[in-house]
């Protein structure tokens, strides 16, 4: 018998069953999350570059020495630090959104301050509110990113931590451009401005928190039962602890070395007489070649771990730092600037792999932080110690030595992770 009643119900289809699920539970929703969150690092990263690009009109303008020039970016450095770590764990226990909003306040702050100082202190203090407010585009955008993919999670990583060079890229030769027009002190509070009212317009995206959480609590659960999960509790043999301490230690000596070209080679220009247009645009290509690299790794990184992949990129930036001691010519530096940001840029997102490889998902926002951390407080030793090096030497030869030297200890620590490794790693294929 035919009739309407009898007939048999069409399938339905996979794009009709995408439809009815929640729109965070969509296959789309994690790159347009990415997409997002990309966008907030470019914004929220732009304290860490605006102030290398103004070290020589705040130079002037408070007629204070190269190392007091510098003290600026180092106290941006460790709020960007410190702040990654309150962000971190705030992310953990609420999600993205609560310090993303908290940041772009206090960012904003920050610029205002800044554009109003009437001293190098009050500057100084400016600067660290806006490394403050910073933290929250990096490093928690970073953990928060790692928890919601796991195929090409490397390069989704990589992905997100570029926004911190893209930032780079972007608004060195802009700042330049507009500090010429308007002045400094315009341009930092236009900047306040634009970092307000990104994170209003996009991170109500942000809200929902990742499956996996909910996932790894029912893990948790079954440990405490007696279930799998012992192996987690010792990484690579050792205890959490131990493990994250010796990342905190290669973070801040990788970042020491890194230091040295981000921060001074505008300054060093200037010294050179190539001018600080120059050094703008040099550090905007090694900022761009950075997104190269740190793309590249991030495809690395799902293919041999980040252990080596970390151990890769503090090889070849040692070698990139030799190459600009005999190098200083105009041409030479544009090309010995790009090299550098070519091998230099997956060093810091490896981090990240890192931690998800070998710790609990509920810990990714605290651990990636302190890691984030590190690498900052390294950054910020190294622009200002760079900066008195120069003072003490008038030029940047031994800084660049300095550097080296730092380098070394990150380049040892990762081999000696990847010797713990390589007998688990073996065990777990047998």
């Amino acid at each position: 018998m035919s009739g309407p009643e009898s007939k048999a119900p069409a399938p339905i289809s996979s794009a009709a069953v995408d439809q009815r699920q929640p729109w965070h539970l969509r296959p789309a929703y994690p790159w347009l999350r990415l997409g997002v969150s990309l966008l907030l690092g470019t914004v929220g990263s732009s304290g860490m570059y605006v102030v290398a690009v103004v070290l020589p009109e705040i130079q002037l303008e408070f007629d204070t020495a190269r190392m007091g020039a510098s003290l600026p970016y180092m106290l941006t450095t460790l709020g960007f630090g410190a702040g990654g770590i309150l962000m971190g764990r705030l992310a953990d226990r609420v999600g993205v959104t609560i310090p993303v909003l908290l940041g772009a306040l206090l960012i904003a702050a920050g610029f205002l301050s800044a554009a109003q100082a009437g001293s190098i202190a009050v500057f100084v203090l400016s600067s660290l509110l806006i490394g403050l407010g910073s933290s929250a585009s990096f490093a928690p955008l970073v953990a928060d990113t790692s928890l919601w993919f796991t195929h090409r999670r490397g390069l989704a990583v990589a992905i997100c931590a570029s926004g911190n060079y893209l930032s780079g890229t972007v608004w060195p030769p802009v700042v330049q451009a507009m500090i010429e027009q308007i002045g400094w002190r315009s341009t930092y509070a236009l900047m306040g401005a634009i970092c307000l009212a990104v994170p209003l317009a996009t991170v109500w995206i942000l809200r929902p928190r990742p499956p996996v959480l909910r996932e790894m609590a029912d893990m948790a659960a079954k440990v405490a039962a007696g279930g799998t999960g012992r192996a987690a509790a010792r990484p690579l043999g050792m205890s959490p602890g131990a493990l994250q301490t010796l990342l905190c230690i290669a973070g801040v000596s990788c970042c020491v070395a890194m230091a040295m070209p981000q921060v001074h080679i505008v300054a060093l220009c200037t010294d050179l007489g190539y001018g600080p247009i120059r050094g703008a645009q040099m550090l905007s290509i090694m900022l761009a070649c950075g997104i190269v690299s740190r793309l590249a790794s991030g495809w690395i990184c799902d293919r041999i771990g980040g252990l080596r992949t970390m151990a890769l990129g503090a090889s070849l930036q040692a070698v990139a730092l030799v190459m600009f001691l005999p190098n200083q010519s105009l041409d030479a530096l544009y090309l010995v600037s790009a090299i550098f940001g070519l091998v230099q840029g997956g060093i810091v997102s490896s981090y990240a792999i890192i931690v998800r490889e070998h710790f609990p998902a509920e810990e990714a926002g605290t651990r990636v932080s302190l890691t984030i951390t590190a690498t900052l407080v390294g950054m910020a030793l190294g622009g200002w110690a760079s900066g008195a090096i120069f003072d003490v030497t008038g030029s940047y030869d031994a800084a660049f030595m300095h550097g080296i030297a730092w380098n070394l200890l990150t380049i040892a620590i990762a081999f000696f992770l990847i010797h713990r490794a390589g007998p688990r790693l073996a065990a777990a294929r047998a």
